[in-house]
């Protein structure tokens, strides 16, 4: 059964965002703050720089957001030609400052390397198993994330004959699941994605260098012209030699489809296709499927309903309003509400404009339900404020598995899709509806879902829609076992 209690809701969080530049002469420190700046929706509970000059790596990095961890004296003593960033939300690996990237080590013959990783994987034991026999990582350390797994057995695997792209070569087809990596030994950069493209990587030129970065905005910010994305399966090397460009893998692509609902920024392109056109046209779509029409005004829940709602006032021929203000300054605060102020809930992020809505029929449409208690507090405010019918649509499908891709959603049970395990989805739809306290609910189907991406849909992972884990599921992990159970399947970390 869900958990449908009004407290702790989470929305669906990213993990990570990762950023690289080599660009000699150029203050490739402050190219990255803005790069990383840029990506601050992937991550905001900390972030960290690494510059390289030839010689050394210097390392900068904390808890926080970018804007408070980094001022000028700090990027100017980060001194350098290349230079890889991150900014990070953690889903494997504790909210300890040793987690926080970009991780940095040291090879056996002197080497050292930075390393920032987007993504989560799936046997993350087997490589911690690993470095543990190593002698990388010592057995009784708890808090031992993928990605420090991954920077310790690339440092590990550089000797005096192997370089550190001939060590990447041979690790990365043994690393399982989702991984976009930007990495430096101080004089080249290098960059990698996992063969199934899981999240977005992307290449870019600068007058006097290049970029790589998790999307295209953190290209424009910089002023890079975008070149194409890193494909499935490669390993770039980028220095004064110019590209190095190698497979070290079949690509099988499996792209998020939840980039495009939520993750992504709406003015990054993936795939050559503009997310915010994608979040219109499922809108779009939306409004065909799930018609409104007896309603008054189309509103969003700013800011990622923003898209999808303009597609569906356009489609539907219902005015758009803005009947939300979002408070731009709340994120994650280290001062806890007391109960009393607990108890507002979600107007400490929301507030409804009483004069938009008061006596108006409502299409409100949010980007996804996860637990459901973010919905079901909104359309009490709504109710409160004046509102005379609250229609709620969604712009994905029912979310009703976890991500193990590098997306921190809830275990099934909290999900409140799962709250009627009904294989009807009208019975699902209308215990939903019932739970959140809607006039009705619609959400758009996956197939139109993946539609508007334009994307084939054996190309796209919808695994938290649908449960088909395209790279397999992690060894050790109770979310997992719960979904094992679930699907019937065998304890395997193997790609189904």
């Amino acid at each position: 059964m869900a958990n449908l209690d009004d407290h702790n809701e989470t929305e669906p969080r990213e993990e990570c965002g990762v950023f690289g530049v080599w660009a000699p002469g150029e203050e490739v420190s402050k190219l990255t703050y803005f790069g990383l700046f840029a990506l601050q929706h992937r991550g905001q509970e900390a972030a960290g720089i690494a510059v390289g000059d030839d010689e050394h790596i210097v390392v900068f990095k904390d808890m926080g957001l970018v804007a408070n961890i980094f001022d000028e004296s700090i990027l100017a003593s980060l001194q350098g030609n290349v230079a890889v960033g991150h900014t990070r939300y953690s889903t494997a690996g504790g909210k300890e400052w040793s987690n926080v990237q970009p991780m940095f080590g040291t090879s056996p013959n002197g080497v050292d390397i930075a390393l920032g990783h987007n993504g989560n994987l799936v046997n993350h034991q087997e490589l911690r198993e690993e470095a543990v026999e190593r002698g990388f990582v010592k057995a009784h350390e708890k808090s031992v994330s993928d990605s420090m797994c991954l920077s310790v057995l690339l440092a590990g695997g550089v000797g005096e004959d192997v370089d550190v792209f001939e060590a990447a070569r041979e690790l990365f087809p043994r690393v399982k699941g989702a991984f976009c990596l930007t990495f430096t030994d101080g004089h080249t950069l290098y960059a990698a994605r996992d063969p199934h493209g899981v999240r977005p990587l992307v290449l870019g030129r600068l007058p006097q260098g290049w970029v790589v970065a998790s999307e295209t905005c953190a290209l424009d910010i910089v002023g890079a012209q975008f070149i194409r994305e890193v494909e499935p399966g490669e390993l770039i090397a980028i220095d004064e030699a110019g590209i190095r460009s190698e497979r070290f893998a079949q690509p099988t692509r499996h792209g998020c489809v939840f980039e495009y609902v939520y993750l992504a920024r709406p003015d990054t392109d993936i795939k050559g296709r503009s997310v915010n056109a994608v979040r219109v046209d499922i809108g779009r779509r939306l409004a065909r499927q799930h018609p409104a029409p007896e309603a008054d005004l189309v509103i969003p829940v700013p800011e990622s309903g923003n898209p999808a709602a303009v597609g569906y006032a356009r489609e539907s021929g219902i005015t758009f309003a803005h009947g939300l203000v979002k408070n731009a300054y709340v994120g994650r605060t280290f001062i806890q509400p007391t109960q009393t102020l607990r108890q507002l809930g979600i107007r400490l992020k929301l507030n409804p404009l009483r004069e938009v809505i008061a006596g108006k029929k409502l299409v409100v449409v949010d980007d996804s339900i996860v637990r459901g208690n973010t919905q079901r507090a909104l359309i009490r405010m709504l109710r409160e404020a004046g509102a005379a019918e609250v229609h709620v649509r969604i712009a994905s499908p029912p979310v009703k598995w976890p991500c193990f891709y590098g997306i921190d959603f809830a275990s099934p049970g909290e999900l409140i899709a799962n709250a009627n395990p009904s294989d009807d989805p009208e019975v699902v739809r209308k215990t939903i509806c019932d739970a959140i306290g809607a006039d009705s609910l619609g959400f758009i189907s996956t197939d139109e879902m993946v539609a508007a991406t334009e994307q084939p849909r054996k190309e796209l992972c919808a695994a938290c829609f649908d449960g088909k884990y395209p790279l397999g599921l992690p060894a050790d992990n109770s979310n997992a076992e719960a979904v094992r159970t679930l699907l019937g399947l065998e304890a395997t970390t193997e790609s189904n």
